[in-house]
């Protein structure tokens, strides 16, 4: 997946003359939700979702509530569709066994947490799931997926990124249009700061307006003062860059890889090694530290994140309705 186009950020002449296109990718996502019909199954099913091309923080979002969930008393499973990975599903990831080409990698980090099953067809990893008891269901992802009933939808919003320019695909990076999105949402996550007031934006069209920030684990603290290297392949490198900034690293160099890159050993082990010329630390993501084979792992530094709500009580009257679809 390549890098988004500068010109998906403002309302220019590129953007307008695609216009014609994205009005036509409208009609036909419009169509396929009319004449498909969801499956519906016996338990709860959340849904964590976008509406940009690219990373808004979905997978820690999804990470986050399925800890909520599972402290509240339910037994959460993860539906992913395993974007990036060779395996056709539905399938539980194993973490010990399988690799991201295998599975993908934002699948074997969800899998560290919990069960998580991957497979184009969402409905028939929804029922291997239930074979197994879960009681719940999480969807990464899933907000423009047809297959499935859901009982709960959350879209979620990178704060500094907002939607870009607010159009459709090809002419900006929404998926659907935001309204469209939002119609079938009860409630948004905005992450980090809101610097386009998107609470503003989707006020009144959302029960539920929730913040949340990323926030690095206590190991990342170690990184305060120390210089660094860093490299990225996701939808925004420039976004970990900045969290690193933020924790005090001195930041000397950065290499930015289109999303869901596939390393090569040999190119890690040069970066390390100009890492090592500049007595600095190699670092970078977990989904790119996972994404590497275990020589690769071994020579850079993950810096982990994790979810923070702002207002976890928010949350908690977000998730209590599901208990209702139970009859509990």
């Amino acid at each position: 997946m390549m890098h988004a186009p500068a010109f998906w950020e403002r309302n220019g002449i590129l953007a307008r003359l695609l216009s014609p296109a994205s009005a036509i990718w409208t009609l036909v996502v419009r169509w396929r939700r009319v004449t498909n019909a969801p499956e519906h199954i016996s338990i709860p099913v959340v849904c964590v979702g976008n509406v940009t091309v690219g990373g808004a923080g979905k997978t820690p979002a999804t990470i986050a509530i399925t800890h909520r969930l599972a402290a509240q008393g339910w037994w959460p499973d993860i539906l992913s569709r395993g974007y990036g990975g060779k395996e056709e599903g539905p399938l539980k990831v194993d973490p010990d066994r399988h690799t991201a080409a295998d599975v993908g990698d934002e699948p074997l980090l969800l899998a560290n947490h919990v069960d998580i099953w991957i497979g184009k067809d969402r409905a028939a990893s929804a029922l291997r799931a239930l074979a197994e008891d879960a009681d719940i269901l999480v969807m990464d992802d899933g907000l423009q997926n047809l297959s499935l009933k859901q009982d709960l939808s959350i879209l979620v919003i990178d704060g500094p990124q907002g939607v870009g320019n607010g159009r459709v695909m090809p002419a900006g990076p929404l998926r659907e249009p935001l309204g469209d999105a939002l119609e079938r949402c009860q409630a948004v996550i905005i992450i980090g700061q809101d610097r386009h007031g998107m609470a503003q934006k989707v006020a009144g069209q959302v029960p539920h307006i929730l913040h949340a920030d990323l926030v690095p684990r206590a190991e990342a603290l170690a990184l305060q003062g120390e210089p660094v290297h860093a490299f990225a392949g996701i939808a925004r490198p420039e976004k970990f860059f900045e969290t690193l900034r933020g924790l005090g690293a001195v930041v000397r160099r950065t290499h930015s890889f289109p999303d869901h890159h596939v390393y090569n050993p040999m190119a890690v082990m040069d970066m390390l090694e100009a890492a090592n010329k500049d007595g600095a630390r190699l670092v970078t993501t977990e989904k790119d530290w996972i994404r590497m084979d275990l020589e690769g792992r071994a020579m850079a530094q993950p810096v982990r994140v994790e979810l923070v709500f702002r207002d976890w009580d928010k949350l908690d009257d977000l998730l209590l309705p599901l208990r209702s679809h139970m009859g509990l």
